[in-house]
Parts: structure tokens; sequence; C-alpha cells
């Protein structure tokens, strides 16, 4: 497989850490200019723009709250007002509410249904505006979007789920013009909040038919792929790389 990106522009939201930033940093090594979100951590963003730099291509790092649909549009405008235009969009920013029903809030349904959603919907209408034939529409998603194998993540699956029939709908809007949109859909991915040993990681390893963990590095893969013109005639699909997780 052969990835020609070069000179192309993106923005990753939710770009200064996990999976996030191994797509910033594996678009940049394909020749991208790249641009991502972060909500917090602004040392942390520092460090990835310095190694994106270092690769010889701009960067540019944008603390935008993925929950206010107007730091999204600004996110989208920062990118193109940067780079002259954008070509890649991936949404990978998302939060996780993880509790029995009786214990979930109207405010863990609202954030998780703003950010998982919403904020997908916004940063794509507002990308799509400035994007080109040849436009490239990347959502991370969820495995549980499939399968929710434990108690408590009632929210976090609708939410996945309903990403699902947001791109079989886009892919209708934007196919005329040329434009991708896929989802992604990871399952367990070994990142500093979702820790690749302990009693949980080693309950889901026995429901994968590949019994580990997956690699950051392997969903950047992924989304590299989606975003090249190899996979031009991709859209509207919901892509698992979960292990077996779903199998």
């Amino acid at each position: 497989m052969q990835i020609t990106l070069k000179h192309k522009r993106a923005l990753v939201t939710g770009g200064s850490r996990g999976i996030g930033a191994a797509i910033v940093k594996r678009l940049a090594s394909e020749g991208v200019d790249v641009a991502f979100t972060f909500a917090n951590s602004p040392d942390r963003a520092d460090e990835i723009v310095k190694e994106v730099k270092a690769l010889g291509v701009r960067v540019l790092a944008i603390q935008a709250d993925n929950a206010e649909a107007s730091a999204v549009v600004g996110a989208v405008e920062k990118t193109v007002a940067a780079f002259g235009g954008i070509d890649i969009l991936v949404n990978n920013a998302g939060v996780l509410a993880i509790a029995p029903i009786d214990d979930l809030t109207l405010a863990d349904f609202d954030k998780t249904i703003a950010v998982n959603l919403r904020a997908v919907f916004v940063a794509t209408q507002a990308a799509v505006k400035h994007m080109q034939e040849g436009g490239r529409i990347i959502n991370i998603g969820s495995t549980n979007a499939e399968r929710m194998p434990f108690a408590g993540g009632s929210i976090y699956a609708m939410s996945k789920s309903a990403l699902q029939g947001l791109v079989k709908g886009l892919s209708r809007d934007l196919g005329p013009r040329g434009i991708t949109i896929n989802n992604v859909q990871p399952g367990p991915v070994a990142t500093e909040m979702n820790p690749p040993e302990g009693e949980f990681a080693e309950m889901l390893k026995k429901l994968m038919a590949l019994p580990r963990y997956g690699k950051v590095e392997e969903i950047a893969g992924m989304v590299a792929y989606l975003a090249s013109p190899e996979a031009a005639y991709i859209t509207g699909a919901s892509l698992m790389i979960d292990g077996g997780f779903s199998a």
C-alpha cells in the first residue's frame, strides 16, 4: 500500500494524547500539514507540536472544548486560515461516561451527546464548506456501537451507534461532491486512560479473538489509509479494528 498524502491539510480533534496524538503524528509523517485541538494540558500539546515540526510539516495546536459548537467551528476556521484550506477532518475527540442507569445524570447524557455526536456534525458541516473533491471525513467511533458486553456503557454505546446513522446519511449528501465519510471503530486500545493491564483489561481480552489490546499506531494506520486516494471508493462505512471483539 502506498499512501500519498503529501501537502494535504488536516484537522484532528482531540489530538494531544492517545489515539488522537498517534493520528496527528502518522498524518504528519505522510507529509500532511496538521492542526489539532486540545481541551487541556497545553504542555502536552506543545510536545506534539515539537514532534510534528521535526517532520517538516506545518502544525497548529488549537485549544477548544468540543462540547461548545462555536469552538468546534472556530477550530475549522483557524485551520483553514492557517493552511489555506482543509482536505481531511478526523473527528476523534470523545468522552466516556460509564455508570449504572441509576447513577447517570442528565449532565452526563448531554455532554456525551455534545462531544461524541453533535461536535462531529458541527465540525463536518463547517469543514465541507471548504473541501474540494477528494475530501475525507473520518470519525473515531467504537466497537461498542455493535457490542456492549458489560453494564454501565449505555449512553456511550448510544452515541457511537448514532455515528453509524449519521455517516450513512451524510455519505449520500457528500458523495456527489466527491467527499467520503466513514467511521473507524476501535476495540480496546492501550492508552493512559485505558491501560492494557488490570482486572478490567483482562475481562475484555477474554471477549476478543486476538487476546490483546490494540496499539494507537494501528488505529492511526487505518485512518491514514481512509484519508488516502486508495480509499476513494469507501464511504458510509463503519469499519471495525477491534481484535475480533465484535466477532
